[in-house]
């Protein structure tokens, strides 16, 4: 008998229990207390959580390559999904159906703003380059200064597979906290007077033009960068579906139970790269630092270009929405709205936002195409 509870414990998850294991375990926790204490991104943040703490559960075997007879993990099939760029185009045709170009094409200076915020990326890349990173893992790193989470897992998972976990958590991360980390940025780049400018109500943009746009882009961002296809054309194909108001059911199942299926899909695969082994290390800390540099870089770059057109439009564009010109739809949009309304409170800058916030989506998917382009394989 005594025998027998021996073997047990030794064959048990607590006697194989590592530092490693019990620190991701306890950091899952956390994550998850931000994903639903705090409600930071909880749709993403909970499945990455959960994907953490199923993977270092000690002989859970949930990410387990097969061997011989026996079948692989439950979790190391979903990934697949993740590993072959499969979940991060899907997600880009849900959020076509759920995205209103309208701005955008109404005021079309501001996809400016949206590219000149993809600057944070670019500056990343070469910094971290300098670091001693290679070019396809300085491109991965680099691209989380998009704020574009299944961006970031789109590229990593061809450049450098090896960081996924650590990048697409910081992307997520950083995503999450764009309330925190955007308004000090702004208040400290913009006076006073620019933050209380109030923006005039542009022009209504009619059906046909929403139904060219898609198909226009597409052609259009292909043609120069090739490699950007895949996500704009996802991206665009869901656009599409939305405007043409004739499969209002495609649309509906986009913009909801589908994108919700491969949310869960891709957060928890994701989270289930988070082994302890391989997340604790000197490279996590410095994709931490150098995605968090990349992201206040983007946010700075989209800011003095608003700058530079309040100027030039004689004090009639508010600089403060060049902060949305990251793609973290609509969170950088409504964080210039809070920051508008502080300044003064009849003051409606969302829908002017808007219009760099999803250029900032277009942004970033043409940025990954570069690299793509430039370091793939």
């Amino acid at each position: 008998m005594i025998e027998i509870v021996q073997q047990m414990l030794e064959t048990s998850g607590f006697a194989n229990l590592t530092f490693n294991n019990l620190f991701m375990i306890v950091l899952a926790c956390f994550f998850l207390y931000l994903g639903i204490r705090r409600e930071y991104e909880p749709y993403l943040m909970v499945p990455i959580a959960f994907g953490i703490l199923l993977v270092n559960l000690p002989l859970a075997g949930l990410m387990s390559e097969a061997i011989g007879d026996s079948p692989a993990g439950l979790l190391y099939y979903l990934y697949q999904g993740t590993n072959l760029g499969i979940y991060p185009p899907l997600i880009f045709l849900c959020l076509g159906a759920s995205t209103d170009f309208g701005p955008l094409i109404a005021n079309p200076k501001t996809i400016l703003l949206g590219g000149a915020a993809q600057f944070g990326i670019f500056a990343a890349f070469f910094l971290a380059t300098a670091l001693g990173m290679t070019p396809a893992e300085s491109g991965s790193i680099g691209i989380i200064g998009g704020a574009d989470g299944p961006t970031a897992i789109f590229v990593t998972t061809r450049l450098a597979p090896h960081l996924l976990s650590a990048i697409a958590l910081a992307a997520y991360s950083y995503m999450a906290l764009v309330p925190i980390i955007q308004p000090p940025i702004i208040r400290m780049l913009t006076t006073e007077k620019e933050r209380k400018v109030v923006m005039t109500q542009t022009r209504n943009v009619r059906p046909i033009e929403k139904i060219l746009f898609p198909i226009i882009t597409t052609i259009f961002v292909s043609l120069i960068v090739p490699s950007a296809t895949t996500l704009i054309g996802c991206l665009m194909l869901g656009n599409l579906i939305r405007e043409i108001k004739i499969v209002p059911k495609l649309a509906e199942t986009l913009q909801n139970s589908f994108m919700y299926i491969v949310t869960i899909l891709l957060g928890v695969t994701v989270g289930a790269k988070a082994d302890g082994d391989l997340f604790l290390s000197p490279t996590t800390l410095k994709i931490m630092f150098l995605g968090l540099l990349a992201f206040a870089i983007g946010t700075a770059s989209g800011v003095l270009l608003g700058k530079l057109m309040y100027k030039l439009s004689g004090g009639k564009i508010n600089p403060m929405i060049g902060a949305a010109g990251v793609s973290a739809v609509p969170m950088a949009a409504r964080v210039v709205q809070k920051e508008g309304q502080k300044e003064n409170p009849g003051n409606y800058l969302l829908m002017h936002a808007m219009g760099p916030n999803v250029a900032g989506v277009i942004g970033s998917a043409v940025a990954a195409g570069v690299l793509l382009a430039f370091f793939g394989a």
